[in-house]
């Protein structure tokens, strides 16, 4: 595919901009709509840095300034969540048809509210906007508009323009029973797919890094590693400034220890909820066990023991908690508990730091790195006796919990979102020229994706 010339330093883009050497598109669609989780934070912290550090290059978010309205309309109002609603409502009224009845009042009532105005026209309006950002994604996904095309999300929008992807981690394809079946069964299909167009891979950990190397058969030196950061406004907050947003949530100075985290199987939330009610009242009593995550995937069971047992125990569920909420929780708390079976980075117990704040963490491999050099306490995940032993230390223990504190914040700084976003800077200068016969998915050595039973 014949490509054209990169601008020089100086010169004057197709966009009119001065200066403009490499023109990145960065696909911020996970951080602008619904509730951020890990996505969607990593997404909007790095577009804000790459746009601090892009110097005489550009950097262009998709959707473009004007899209993102609707963008979030159509997040809101035409979502699978949504349509299931409407689908049921029309089973329902399917049933509720009057048959037999001789009123014909009855049947003009029934099939009013068949028809469904409201509902037929928020489908024609989603489809008729979901068109319209079709063709502009298509128009931005051109040559015309970048060089080069950074998706942060796994699985890149097909275009001909070379792309960089990021890979958070392999989970769905070494780990699916983590995972609902139609997102691996998307995963393997769409991943693979990807690749064809893709030229590095950027990724979070050195741990992920390897894995992505043997699992995908990707050359080492087309996978960089490039390290998360707390979220701006994570620091030590004093007791007043905190009390706020602890009144709001019932929850006293200190007298809590915290989880942060969406509620699903890999973070290993059953196995801590049971080492915190195994307890003696009289610990639990002075300190209770506060999850702050949304419910997720395949969390029925622990919802049923907290719902049956730890609840009356002194278990908190804050569900999704604002972000604006998150470094006065993690001020207050006693220690942060993170016993994640895996990670590609495992953010909270850096924020956690940031705030100046004890961390006992588990063992997983990632996790472990990023801590490493940090006084974190690192328990074997699936060591019930040990979280138990761990929890009732971080509710007596003062002074362990001193040790624990001690360089958190000097630790904490060793990651940050304008290093993160030096480093992507960096791989994208050095990709300036590449074109897509140097693509991953086209190299003999990838071969097939090998996922795990």
């Amino acid at each position: 595919m014949k490509r054209a010339k990169p601008q020089q330093s100086g010169a004057t883009d197709r966009g009119g901009c001065q200066g403009v050497t490499v023109r990145i598109l960065f696909n911020r669609v996970s951080a602008l709509v619904g509730q951020r989780t890990g996505i969607g934070h990593y997404a909007g912290e790095l577009y804000r840095a790459l746009r601090t550090h892009a110097g005489p290059d550009e950097v262009r978010g998709l959707p473009t300034r004007w899209s993102i309205p609707v963008n979030r309309w159509i997040g809101c109002h035409c979502s699978s969540e949504i349509n299931r609603r409407i689908e049921q409502r029309t089973q329902q009224l399917q049933v509720a048809r009057p048959t037999g009845s001789r009123n014909p009042f009855a049947w003009l009532g029934w099939q009013a509210r068949r028809i469904r105005i409201g509902d037929r026209l928020r489908s024609c309006v989603c489809r008729k906007l979901q068109e319209r950002m079709a063709r502009h994604f298509r128009y931005c996904l051109t040559r015309d508009y970048c060089d080069l095309y950074h998706e942060p999300n796994y699985v890149p929008l097909e275009c001909d323009v070379p792309t960089v992807i990021t890979v958070c981690d392999v989970s769905p394809l070494l780990h699916p029973e983590w995972h609902p079946a139609d997102r691996v069964a998307f995963f393997e299909r769409s991943f693979r797919d990807g690749l064809k167009q893709c030229v590095h891979v950027l990724t979070i950990s050195e741990f992920s890094r390897r894995e992505i190397i043997h699992a995908l058969g990707i050359a080492p030196e087309r996978v960089t590693t490039t390290y998360l950061g707390a979220r701006p406004g994570m620091r030590r907050l004093p007791a007043a400034t905190c009390a706020p947003v602890l009144r709001r949530h019932d929850l006293s100075w200190g007298q809590y220890v915290l989880c942060v985290g969406t509620l699903e199987p890999r973070k290993n939330l059953d196995r801590l909820l049971r080492a915190y009610c195994d307890l003696p009242s009289e610990l639990r009593s002075r300190c209770g066990l506060v999850l702050a995550g949304a419910w997720g995937w395949q969390a029925e069971q622990l919802r049923e023991f907290y719902e049956s047992e730890g609840r009356a125990k002194g278990v908190r569920h804050l569900g999704y908690t604002p972000e604006t909420d998150l470094a006065a929780l993690y001020s207050g708390a006693r220690a942060l508990a993170f016993p994640s079976l895996y990670e590609g980075f495992g953010l909270p117990p850096v924020e956690m730091h940031a705030c100046g704040g004890a961390v006992l963490a588990s063992t997983a491999a990632a996790v472990a790195e990023v801590l490493q050099g940090s006084q974190a306490a690192l328990i074997e995940p699936h060591d019930l006796t040990a979280w138990r032993d761990a929890l009732a230390r971080a509710i007596t223990d003062d002074d362990w919990l001193a040790g624990l504190r001690r360089g958190a914040e000097e630790h904490a700084a060793r990651f940050s979102w304008d290093a993160c976003a030096q480093t992507t800077m960096r791989v994208y200068r050095q990709l300036q020229g590449v074109d897509l016969t140097q693509a991953l998915g086209r190299q003999p050595s990838t071969g097939a994706l090998r996922a795990a039973g």
